[in-house]
């Protein structure tokens, strides 16, 4: 299967391609800048994609430009379905990632796909913004959703808590400033995602949204705990007033029931096993 991937070179993207190549698919990064119309169209005619899997998005709540996430996650995913419009042949899925923070502070969890949304930020927002809007390009275009929840792996950027946790870890840093370390979160592994998404190109229904969770949440408390044991080094944990998000979602995960009834059992890391992925990898780069 040819696969078209925008966002190749980010954190998600790097992991699905090279988990898709392992698998035999046959991968076209997206090199065209999602807001150049005619650069995009001539690409995507080029590429002739059998699948699509649109990763790329501002994804950093905390991004300064707010415009940006309206850009690029609106206005750029419908640039990319007008060209996909454009195709002789269309492909047989096109898998839009939009985001779990769409939930907001929901008050009942797990959370199933049927949950009201209720954002609370503009990355949020915009992510169901770009649902919205993509449903009016069906039937014309096959089309689903995925709305994974946290997730990590080796080399994700220090602008998420996860990776700043673990590189002060990993250098043996005296110190570390975060916020509210008592919220709860799914912290899965990449390898999950990407072993989802690739699933889902074959077997997900068309129209349709899926989790990615798995449901099981720990809070970044247990996770300092389980770094100190990992790596016998404990820094002071400085609270900071000033990464203490607003509207604060204090608890996220997931119902995983309508993913596995789509793709299966899937073996999920331990997150344990992930971490020290993530330790190793940095650690490899430290030694380089």
């Amino acid at each position: 299967m040819k696969i078209l991937v925008t966002g190749a070179n980010g954190f998600t993207g790097k992991h699905f391609v090279s988990y898709a190549r392992s698998h035999g698919h046959s991968i076209h990064p997206l090199k065209s800048n999602l807001l150049d119309i005619n650069a995009l169209n001539d690409e995507v005619i080029a590429a002739a994609p059998d699948a699509v899997v649109h990763l790329a998005a501002i994804s950093f709540v905390a991004h300064s430009d707010i415009s940006a996430f309206y850009n690029i996650n609106v206005i750029g995913t419908t640039h990319l379905l007008d060209a996909l419009l454009t195709l002789p042949k269309l492909p047989s899925r096109i898998l839009l990632a939009s985001s779990a923070n769409i939930y907001g502070n929901c008050e009942t969890s797990p959370i199933k796909e049927t949950a009201q949304p209720a954002p609370v930020n503009h990355y949020a927002m915009s992510k169901l913004a770009m649902e919205y809007m993509a449903r009016t390009y069906m039937p014309k275009l096959p089309i689903f959703f995925t709305r994974p929840f946290n997730y990590i792996g080796p080399n994700q950027s220090e602008v998420f808590v996860i990776p700043k946790i673990i590189s002060h870890f990993v250098r043996k840093a005296s110190a570390i400033e975060l916020g509210n370390i008592d919220v709860e979160r799914e912290f899965n592994d990449i390898g999950f995602v990407c072993d989802a998404y690739l699933k889902l190109l074959l077997l997900s229904k068309i129209g349709e949204t899926y989790n990615i969770c798995s449901g099981h949440t720990v809070n970044l408390r247990s996770v300092i705990k389980l770094l100190s044991d990992i790596t016998q080094h404990t820094p002071e944990i400085n609270i900071n007033p000033a990464f203490v998000r607003a509207n604060e979602i204090q608890q996220l995960f997931g119902d995983p029931s309508k993913l596995f009834d789509c793709i299966g059992p899937i073996k999920i890391p331990t997150l344990t096993d992930t971490i020290q992925s993530i330790i190793d990898n940095y650690q490899s780069g430290l030694t380089q």
